[in-house]
């Protein structure tokens, strides 16, 4: 979407922020003297809480101030709540889940900026990542990771090759599921990548995009497990380091929009 949540979390952090600094050092003292006054006076009670009296602009920003800033913290830094938007990743996950994504498995970066201030790790091959969309920063895509740095890739005949070896698959049979995991034709199959053992859906009916791709430095080849209904890195290329947002690690809800209800047995699964 582009709406960009992430830059309206600092513009609020830093609005609040400034209007609680700025009653601190200026609009405060100012306060507490006027009272001052008052009471030097010999006046009391009513006046004297009217001028010590706190803007209402001033108890919002202190109020908001501190939540906004752990929220903007937990999802630049540690984890980040995003929603399925299509089938694309099926049957690992489906359209409606809403997964956690992990932020400082890759590293930690500044959020707006992206730039890595700490370097913690990279993908493997396997991994399931969000990223922003190359030709359309603002998107954010989830895939699985298939080539690293340097890897060449050929997916040819529905088969892929990393490096000019076979990755082993097994068919499971028809893929059987109702709802938004509903997908007639579709044959399951499991695949092993790397260390990971996954699952994995091809549609013999539909026309399979193919070809062999080198993965150049600082980029990842990304594949969705919907081999033949994904618009990944066969279309559109590689995604830079820099475009990294995190690794998914579990769904924490599910909304099935075709069965009108939650799909509570997928609630707590782990991601692979």
């Amino acid at each position: 979407m582009d709406f960009d949540f992430e830059a309206m979390l600092v513009f609020a952090t830093l609005v609040t922020g400034m209007v609680w600094a700025i009653d601190l050092i200026l609009w405060k003292p100012k306060r507490q003297r006027a009272a001052d006054q008052l009471k030097q006076q010999g006046i009391e009670g009513e006046p004297v809480a009217a001028v010590s009296k706190e803007p209402i602009l001033v108890e919002y920003a202190r109020s908001f101030f501190p939540v906004i800033l752990i929220v903007l913290l937990l999802r630049s830094f540690l984890i980040e709540p995003f929603r399925i938007p299509s089938g694309s990743m099926m049957p690992t996950l489906l359209s409606g889940d809403f997964i956690l994504v992990n932020k400082y498995t890759y590293g930690v970066r500044l959020p707006v900026l992206h730039t890595k201030l700490i370097e913690f790790g990279s993908p493997k091959r396997g991994d399931i990542v969000v990223f922003r969309y190359p030709k359309e920063p603002s998107v954010d895509y989830i895939k699985r990771v298939v080539g690293l740095p340097g890897d060449r890739v050929v997916y040819l005949g529905r088969q892929l090759y990393i490096n000019g070896e076979l990755v082993p698959t097994q068919s499971q049979g028809i893929y059987v599921a109702t709802g938004e995991g509903y997908m007639p034709g579709a044959d399951l199959r499991t695949e092993k990548l790397g260390e990971v053992d996954h699952k994995l859906l091809v549609v013999e009916s539909r026309p399979s995009l193919g070809g062999e791709f080198v993965v150049p430095e600082g980029h990842y080849f990304v594949m969705g497990d919907n081999r033949d209904n994904s618009n990944d890195s066969r279309v559109w290329g590689f995604v830079p380091d820099e475009n990294l947002v995190g690794r998914a690690f579990m769904i924490w809800m599910s909304w099935d929009s075709i069965l009108k209800r939650v799909s509570w047995e997928r609630i707590g699964e782990f991601v692979e």
